[in-house]
């Protein structure tokens, strides 16, 4: 099996797919169809998606698969969902109702100052939220279902969280500093 037909990958893009199916069908609803009760069971689904890749790496892990990239990849992509996918629905939210019933057009955020300074390290405290949910699941399935021989590589994927984590510190709160 390569990584490219690795069935976790294929579920983390499934479910990134998925993701956007639901939020651009529950926002069509909404906005063109005027079914509000509707678009909002469609959009309460988003959450579902996120249960079917931690069971999919967690079955997977327990009937002894290879810990992949895609296996330390996962618990990256849930906490970021879990952290950012509220926002990205609100953000098209925004746009839609703009777009399609008279609302508001969506605020820019400036480019310089405090405004920005303030944005750049609340989206920088959501991604450590993301950091610690992807570092609590990953020591789940570490602990749970991967082997003692698999425990060790799963793991490598807090490295890639703190490098993600300095880098994100660095051009983001940081960087705002000298603006």
């Amino acid at each position: 099996m390569t990584e490219l037909t690795d069935p976790v990958l294929l579920t983390i893009v499934a479910c990134e797919i998925g993701f956007w199916v639901l939020v651009l069908g529950g926002l069509l609803l909404r906005y063109l169809a005027r079914l509000s009760r509707t678009s909002m069971v469609v959009l309460a689904l988003v959450p579902v998606l996120d249960v079917v890749l931690l069971a999919v790496v967690a079955i997977d892990l327990a009937r002894g698969g290879e810990v992949a990239f895609a296996h330390r990849i996962a618990p990256i992509y849930l906490g970021a969902t879990v952290m950012f996918g509220h926002r990205m629905i609100a953000w098209a939210d925004v746009r839609f109702a703009h777009r399609f019933a008279d609302g508001p057009p969506p605020t820019p955020i400036p480019k310089k100052g405090p405004v920005r300074r303030r944005h750049e390290w609340r989206e920088f405290a959501r991604w450590l939220g993301a950091a610690g949910i992807s570092a609590a699941i990953t020591a789940l399935l570490g602990f749970t279902v991967a082997d003692d021989a698999q425990r060790e590589v799963m793991f490598g994927s807090f490295q890639m969280l703190g490098v993600v984590t300095v880098i994100w510190f660095v051009t983001g709160p940081v960087w705002t500093l000298g603006e």
